[in-house]
């Protein structure tokens, strides 16, 4: 309808301005008439004017209804009355078509924010490599993952361990790993699985790093528990009757040995083979309740109670520890460092747990420097500060001869020790504290030449 009216007007100045057309010639043709010719040409110049003005009218509101598609300028508003009857419909339904754009972008924008919220609050770290080898962290949990380290392109992968630098980048498409993650000194195990993207013929893989090491933790440790639990049971139960009995017969053949003295005082043989069974039973009874003390000890492995965190001040509170220990690491001629940064630091710690881990360290400190038959200082140094993520770091460490590489891996393993009255109990029960305040503990050189135990809670 609208275009009907159109061509109607176009036609109308059309057809008038050949009909004036015909009169200039006709009066062109015609002697003395000079002036009505000029009025008419000048009529035709205006009708002219007036055939492309209106044109000019309708092709530039098209080209400005094209333009605000073209860029996606929603604001636009067509009234076009002033072209005449039927325009103004056409100019409402422009102004409809880019309402109903903007409502479409809208409506786009938001899903699309939705989408990267959804994803900015995913649980998971999520990752993208490009075919250029570009990184791209796409959201909050990738970027606490990674720190405050620069992470743009497969080589600064390298900073978090070789393994996973290595292994990461060639992962093929829906394959899933178990990958070693090392940042700000601590060790993490991360579940990686890729998926294969393809946008605009560009190709990524994106890759999701879903860490597992406390999930580990706590299994591996239940796994220690319940073989422990089902070994002390186990052992309990055959040991004990042992004991007893042992401790039975031992008394009866000190009341055989006594009753044989009082009545036959020359039987010395005998009294002599009652001797050596007495020392046999008693040797029997001595070695079962150390065996049993043993066993007792291994179940405080599997009977660790909830941390009960309560906040401390961490300077006295080691200043507290180091009371305990002064006078006999005087007599030992050890020193006892102690350095807190900042000094006020605070923390939520069961103290009664940290306190039995922090002397388990200390003794060991103090036998490794006991063994120690070089000239050097004895020197054992507590430190406690923040990492860069803001995780309370303790370290340990010792100016003894330090622990082999070779068993480094093993000395957090229950029943392992390389002491030779050692029981294995006290650096497993370490990392089960450890872990119940919801860190690690990991064992390294000190700078001093002995051992470290760094603890991240």
């Amino acid at each position: 309808m609208v275009f009907k009216h159109f061509a109607a007007r176009v036609s109308l100045h059309v057809m008038g301005l050949l009909v004036t057309l015909a009169i200039a010639s006709y009066l062109l043709m015609l002697p003395g008439y000079h002036a009505a010719t000029i009025i008419v040409i000048l009529i035709v110049a205006y009708q002219s004017y007036l055939l492309l003005g209106y044109v000019n009218k309708t092709n530039a509101e098209l080209t400005r209804f094209l333009d605000a598609l073209k860029f996606a300028d929603f604001s636009q508003r067509f009234h076009m009355t002033q072209l005449g009857t039927g325009f103004s419909e056409l100019g409402e339904t422009f102004t409809q078509i880019m309402q109903r754009a903007a409502a479409s972008r809208n409506d786009q924008e938001l899903e699309l924010r939705h989408l990267k919220a959804l994803v900015e609050h995913v649980p998971v770290p999520l990752i993208t490599i490009a075919d250029d080898k570009k990184v791209t962290l796409c959201n909050n949990s990738a970027r606490r993952l990674f720190g405050t380290y620069s992470v743009a392109n497969v080589q600064d992968l390298a900073q978090f361990g070789e393994q996973f630098a290595q292994k990461l980048p060639v992962m093929l498409a829906g394959e899933r790993q178990l990958l070693s993650f090392q940042v700000d000194n601590m060790e993490r195990m991360l579940a990686v699985q890729t998926t294969q993207l393809v946008q605009s013929g560009r190709q990524e893989k994106l890759i999701s790093l879903q860490d597992i090491q406390s999930e580990l933790d706590h299994t591996q440790i239940k796994a220690w528990q319940d073989l422990v639990r089902v070994l002390t049971h186990e052992i309990m139960n055959s040991i004990t009757p042992v004991t007893s009995l042992a401790k039975t017969a031992s008394a009866l053949a000190d009341d055989a040995r006594s009753q044989v003295v009082q009545r036959a005082p020359d039987w010395r043989d005998l009294i002599d083979e009652l001797d050596d069974v007495s020392n046999a039973v008693e040797t029997v009874a001595r070695r079962s309740d150390t065996l049993m003390n043993f066993v007792t000890s291994y179940r405080r492995l599997t009977r660790l109670p909830p941390a009960d965190k309560k906040e401390v001040c961490l300077t006295e509170y080691l200043q507290e520890i180091a009371a305990l220990i002064h006078n006999d690491w005087c007599a030992a001629d050890i020193a006892l460092q102690i350095d807190v940064e900042p000094q006020g630091l605070r923390a939520r710690i069961d103290s009664a747990m940290v306190e039995q881990l922090l002397l388990n360290l200390l003794k060991n400190a103090e036998q490794a420097l006991q063994q120690n038959a070089c000239d050097k200082p004895k020197v054992v140094r507590i430190g406690i500060g923040l990492n860069k993520r803001g995780h309370m770091e303790m370290t340990v460490e010792d100016s003894g001869p330090g622990i082999d590489d070779e068993i480094a891996e093993q000395v957090f393993v229950p029943f392992f020790t390389t002491k030779r009255e050692g029981s294995g109990v006290g650096l497993a029960l370490t990392r089960q504290v450890m872990i119940a305040h919801g860190g690690n503990v990991r064992l390294s050189r000190s700078t001093l030449g002995g051992a470290k135990f760094t603890l991240t809670f």
